[in-house]
């Protein structure tokens, strides 16, 4: 059974960590065919952003335990990190789509997402002050900058859980949608960015990544001034200015 579901549509790759048996458990498997499911998404062209999900009832329910048991050094570790991360570090945009229990590990592949969609039946659980285990994976950093300090240390340090409409509230997730309608909403969020020049949504990503050590107006002037300029210089920004001009210029004359 493939442990990782690709399915491509009209510029979305929808990707679906599909372990069921074991509520999409990470595993070192799963982590090799994510990894190769993203290099296979990102060599190719048609695709513009990736929704990522979970075969019901779960998102992901965290480290498969027998691997995470048997990871005492941080070569191992990283094994278990490896999947999130390569979500968290591909130059394509991506919609998490959370649609149950997104717990410890499988709670960093959500965060890894540069958006997080919830489900009603959504919930975040850090889950690592239970098993008595320091979080990994750069877990406190992301949660940190997607949340404030004391969301962060309620979920780590006091181990409360949130549901899709509480995550939705705090700005853990960007909205919380009917469950029926999750799917439908990370796809039409993610079709925006396919809708423009690949390489510039690809860029547009990374500067907002790279602002998080900007600390000054002007130095954010100066890393933005380079690849907008570059952007102008494309085809693309030329016809599309002429084409808003054009119709700006017909809806006037009626």
């Amino acid at each position: 059974m493939a442990l990782v579901l690709t399915d491509i549509e009209d510029g979305v790759a929808t990707v679906t960590l599909n372990h069921p048996e074991v509520r999409n458990a990470v595993s070192l498997e799963m982590n090799r065919e994510l990894d190769a499911a993203f290099d296979r998404l990102e060599a190719d062209e048609s695709v513009g952003a990736v929704v990522l999900t979970g075969t019901p009832p779960a998102f992901s329910a965290g480290a498969n335990l027998d691997e995470l048991l048997a990871a005492g050094d941080p070569e191992r570790l990283g094994a278990i990190y490896a999947g999130f991360l390569r979500v968290a570090h591909t130059p394509l945009p991506t919609v998490a789509a959370v649609n149950g229990a997104a717990v410890g590990a499988g709670m960093n592949f959500a965060l890894a997402c540069d958006v997080i969609l919830a489900g009603n039946q959504a919930m975040f659980e850090s889950r690592f002050l239970q098993i008595a285990i320091h979080p990994g994976g750069g877990h406190t950093w992301r949660l940190r900058n997607i949340c404030d300090r004391q969301t962060a240390m309620a979920m780590v340090v006091f181990g409360e859980r949130l549901d899709g409409p509480r995550a939705a509230e705090i700005g853990l997730a960007w909205k919380c949608v009917g469950d029926g309608a999750l799917l439908d909403e990370a796809r039409r969020i993610a079709r925006r960015p396919t809708r423009a020049p690949r390489e510039l949504t690809q860029a547009m990503k990374q500067t907002v990544i790279d602002m998080a050590s900007v600390t000054d107006s002007e130095a954010a002037v100066a890393r933005e001034v380079e690849p907008q300029t570059w952007s102008m210089a494309q085809p693309a920004f030329k016809e599309r200015v002429l084409a808003l001009k054009e119709a700006i210029s017909s809806s006037s004359s009626r």
